[in-house]
């Protein structure tokens, strides 16, 4: 019959562009996915802000004519698997890319990373200072005040000395100063709340920010990893007793700009807040920013009867358990 004689001729024609399109259809999307497609302009930058979707990152590179479509790198990425799997960072492209090959780009992670440094030993001022300086940062912070940074930390003190952790800091360009000021705030805290967590009973101190506070005394006296816990213990031995800590670096902090790099008798007998051999006991703030180690030896000091340590001259320190001795020490090493 001609109708069913018609049917035919339709479904062998149907099965013949299926059994050509496909092939077709495929070298086509090879091509494409291949391809390498001239930048609209070299070097090529662009961002991929965190949470952004893969849609949205399509679309934008396809209006900038980076890639053809947008629909194909979405089709690159589900047929990959991978359209869950690109990472936020600032990319540079310095030669024409194909779809494929930027996919794979973004899924690594070859991005740009802008990165800065916080020193164990710095203080709060020289941090300021290096973000100030910083040119891929946004200085959301430069005309607001110690205090009023603090606050928008939501920190309990005003003085943010100490506060934050020395580490390297990734970011992205233009990403404002104040979330890497509160980055390094969070970790400090949480590195805190772990170490006085597993501290050492009957330490003659009263909380974490007291803990803080001798840890940046560690950080500062300490020439020599292993020396570390020995310090730590002389100054816990010393706020047991009632002794006064008796530390150059606290002057030094207190004196600020007056400091000239060398430290006075007259220096040490002018009372203030942070002349700990005027005053008793911790000083009121930390005096730079301690790292991991001075933190946990503050918390986990060495157990002994060490009262008085003095420098070496090569980074080491001799300690001693009574004032002759350390005067000794002092004698051999120092005023030899």
């Amino acid at each position: 019959m001609p109708w069913q004689k018609q049917i035919v001729n339709k479904f062998k024609f149907l099965i013949i562009f299926i059994l050509l399109g496909i092939p077709l259809a495929t070298s086509w999307l090879y091509y494409l996915a291949h391809a390498a497609y001239a930048l609209p302009y070299k070097p090529y930058e662009f961002s991929v802000e965190p949470g952004s979707s893969l849609k949205k990152i399509a679309v934008k590179l396809a209006e900038e004519k980076v890639i053809p479509s947008a629909w194909l790198f979405l089709l690159l990425s589900r047929i990959t698997e991978q359209e869950t799997a690109i990472k936020a960072g600032d990319y540079l492209l310095n030669s024409d890319i194909s779809p494929l090959r930027l996919l794979e780009y973004l899924v690594k992670g070859d991005s740009q990373r802008n990165e800065i440094r916080f020193i164990e030993g710095w203080t709060f001022a020289q941090i300021r200072e290096t973000l100030n300086n910083h040119s891929g940062i946004k200085h959301d912070t430069l005309h607001l005040s110690e205090a009023e940074i603090a606050a928008l930390l939501g920190a309990n003190q005003k003085n943010l000395e100490g506060l934050l952790f020395p580490d390297t800091y990734f970011f992205m360009k233009n990403s404002s100063d104040l979330s890497i000021i509160k980055r390094s705030y969070d970790k400090m805290q949480n590195h805190l709340q772990v170490a006085w967590s597993s501290k050492k009973e009957s330490l003659p101190i009263k909380n974490e920010y007291e803990g803080l506070i001798l840890a940046s005394i560690i950080e500062k006296e300490t020439g020599k990893d292993s020396d570390r816990e020995l310090i730590a213990a002389v100054f816990i031995n010393r706020l047991r007793l009632g002794m006064k800590l008796q530390t150059d670096p606290t002057v030094i902090y207190g004196l600020g700009d007056k400091f000239d790099g060398n430290l006075r008798k007259q220096d040490l007998v002018t009372d203030h807040a942070y002349n700990t051999y005027t005053r008793l006991g911790l000083p009121p703030t930390p005096i730079a920013m301690p790292g991991l180690a001075s933190i946990q030896a503050a918390l986990n000091p060495a157990e002994n009867n060490l009262l008085y340590f003095v420098a070496k001259g090569n980074g080491e320190s001799h300690f001693s358990e009574n004032l002759k001795e350390h005067n000794m020490a002092v004698q051999k090493y120092q005023k030899r």
